[in-house]
């Protein structure tokens, strides 16, 4: 179960346990090949384009694709902070042609709990309420699918 923090300060926090090691969660975060298996906003979604240059001012990039779509959504950043097999944390900013995107900031935190792993993720700098509903909802269904990947 992930729980959901929303604060009026706009920014949210989830939390889930995972049922492995920590440096198996953090590795799925951080290769590419893990990343194009889980990453997407809801189960179905595929994850076409995973880019990870795993480093301080490093950038990635993440596609995701609807399975009724022909578009990409990408999204991508730079790290900023890279603590191996305990945190990470990276710009967030999903390329559009059709309007300015914010830059957001995500911190994941990887936590060892009892043979199990806590991811605390934290997205913050949104601009308004919806977006980071929005934002919510997506990362809901990234965790999910990790779970999924993680498990099997």
């Amino acid at each position: 179960m992930t729980n959901l923090t929303k604060d009026p300060a706009i920014y949210l926090e989830l939390k889930r346990t995972y049922p492995v090691p920590r440096e198996r969660v953090f590795r799925a975060w951080t290769d590419p090949a893990q990343l194009k298996k889980w990453f997407a906003v809801a189960e179905g979604f595929s994850t076409p384009i995973a880019e990870v240059d795993l480093k301080v001012g490093g950038r990635y990039r993440i596609g995701m694709q609807a399975p009724d779509s022909d578009e990409v959504m990408v999204a991508g950043g730079v790290y900023r902070e890279i603590s191996q097999s305990d945190r990470l944390v990276f710009t967030w900013q999903w390329e559009s042609p059709s309007a300015d995107e914010p830059v957001t900031l995500v911190t994941v935190e990887f936590h060892e709990r009892n043979n199990a792993t806590e991811v605390i993720l934290k997205h913050e700098r949104f601009t308004n309420i919806a977006q980071r509903d929005k934002h919510g909802e997506g990362w809901i269904g990234c965790m999910n699918n990790l779970e999924r990947l993680l498990i099997a």
